[in-house]
């Protein structure tokens, strides 16, 4: 890419961050917390999250008694909106963060959010009943629709009636909230989220999206360019994931940590999910996330630039080019 391409491709990465006000009105509602970690809010929900998550894939990889402490410390130092799913490690992620919330009063200080893997009716009340029993909880805050990564996913959640059990749960109280997720191209995302389905005589809002958000994602099939805007504009809460790529961005291209989850956090989101192994990793993201500042035009026109030629084919989000994902929603496609 030579000099002018360059420009004219950075020009058009930074106008995509900008229709997206940059996150102007959603940085401009954030506020520190008593605990000191801020906090944004949830879309149109009425909540606020707050602006890092702990998530619920990488807790589940640390020993029990490990992932139990470091859950417990996150939530005293204002750390209280947990990630999870039904599928990780076959429920021990949920299992695992259920043991660290029922004790001292501490689901109740955390906004829990998990995911459902299925597309029809039934299965997704198996999925729920799991969850609400593996996290030791009576109500799950947000249920959100897991790896919306093919085209025919939009079609499945309502015509199979996935849809219909989450709002069932909701009128239920079993449920709060409900999203979708997805990593691999944001058109199957963008199709659920635009799809106008008239439910229960009136249009089916989101009330949130979690996708994968970072300084490689402006380069190569950007969520940040075509999906953000459009759920900024339908006040849909958008919950980023996928902040460092992996780790492939300190470790492989030398951008540092902080950075990359500074850069995230200057977008239009409600958090950002952060993968947090050890209580070196919780200390160094609530540091982070407590420093927070947003970055200026200049700063981010910097960093996109550094990372241009690694960013533009994808080598790097191996979410978006390779076989990667859960084997659940595999096999559910018959792939």
């Amino acid at each position: 890419m030579n000099g002018f391409d360059r420009r004219r491709f950075l020009q058009a990465a930074l106008a995509s961050l900008g229709a997206a006000g940059c996150g102007a009105s959603v940085l401009a509602a954030q506020e520190d917390s008593s605990a000191g970690l801020p906090t944004r809010p949830l879309g149109k929900t009425g909540q606020r999250v707050s602006i890092i998550g702990l998530g619920g894939f990488h807790i589940g990889t640390c020993e029990e008694k490990e992932a139990v402490a470091i859950m417990h410390e996150a939530i005293d130092e204002g750390l209280t909106f947990f990630d999870n799913s039904w599928d990780y490690h076959m429920g021990g992620s949920e299992e695992k963060m259920g043991k660290a919330l029922s004790t001292g009063g501490r689901r109740h200080k955390v906004f829990l959010m998990t995911k459902c893997c299925a597309r029809d009716y039934k299965t997704a009340r198996q999925h729920l009943e799991d969850s609400l029993r593996r996290l030791k909880t009576d109500v799950i805050d947000l249920w959100q629709f897991h790896e919306i990564n093919w085209d025919v996913d939009a079609e499945w959640l309502f015509d199979r009636g996935a849809v219909r059990c989450a709002l069932e749960a909701r009128r239920e109280g079993k449920v709060r909230f409900i999203g979708f997720t997805g990593h691999k191209d944001y058109s199957h995302m963008l199709k659920t989220l635009q799809r106008q389905y008239e439910w229960e005589g009136k249009p089916f809002h989101w009330d949130t999206i979690q996708m994968p958000l970072n300084l490689l994602d402006a380069h190569y099939r950007p969520f940040q360019k075509h999906l953000l805007p459009e759920a900024v504009k339908r006040e849909v809460a958008v919950i980023g994931m996928k902040g460092l790529s992996g780790g492939l961005l300190p470790d492989k291209l030398g951008v540092p940590a902080e950075l990359c989850r500074q850069f995230v956090l200057s977008l239009p989101i409600a958090s950002l999910i952060c993968g947090i192994r050890s209580r070196k990793d919780l200390r160094q993201d609530i540091a982070a996330a407590r420093n927070f500042k947003p970055l200026n035009q200049e700063r981010l026109d910097e960093l996109l630039a550094q990372v241009t030629q690694p960013g533009g084919t994808g080598k790097y989000e191996l979410y978006k080019t390779t076989r990667y994902g859960s084997e659940y929603h595999f096999k559910q496609h018959g792939e």
